[in-house]
């Protein structure tokens, strides 16, 4: 599936329900994320904020749970909001530690819609550490 003809507006509504339940009383930052699975599963996730700043959940590890818990597989299309304080939402790029995982569990063509289009997981993490990295 092209970029043209991938299921955006699913992936866009599937990610804006997801913010719509992300808990984040502290930094009123509420961010959802939505994928399309190899085997045409829709997952998606939302933050989850914790007192301990270090244990709080992003969207997107929210959704790779969920990815596992419904059946594994791989992700070919990706989508993630965030809400701005005026309530709006824009499109987000995912944090380092969140590129990492798409990298992880991306299909070998996962697309990823952006504010400035739609890129590959190469484009955000240029020369990603894998398994490939690991000694066997």
């Amino acid at each position: 599936m092209n970029a043209n003809n991938a299921p955006w507006p699913q992936l866009e509504a599937a990610a804006a329900a997801a913010l719509s339940q992300a808990y984040a009383p502290y930094s009123n930052f509420r961010v959802g994320s939505a994928a399309l699975t190899s085997d045409g599963r829709l997952i998606s996730g939302c933050n989850v904020e914790n007192a301990a700043y270090g244990v709080t959940l992003c969207a997107e590890c929210a959704m790779i749970g969920q990815l596992f818990a419904t059946g594994g597989g791989t992700l070919e299309h990706f989508v993630c909001f965030g809400q701005l304080e005026d309530g709006a939402m824009e499109l987000i790029t995912p944090c380092g530690r969140c590129r990492q995982l798409l990298f992880e569990h991306r299909g070998a063509a996962l697309q990823i819609k952006t504010a400035r289009g739609i890129v590959g997981i190469n484009d955000l993490l240029p020369d990603a550490f894998g398994p490939q990295n690991l000694n066997a």
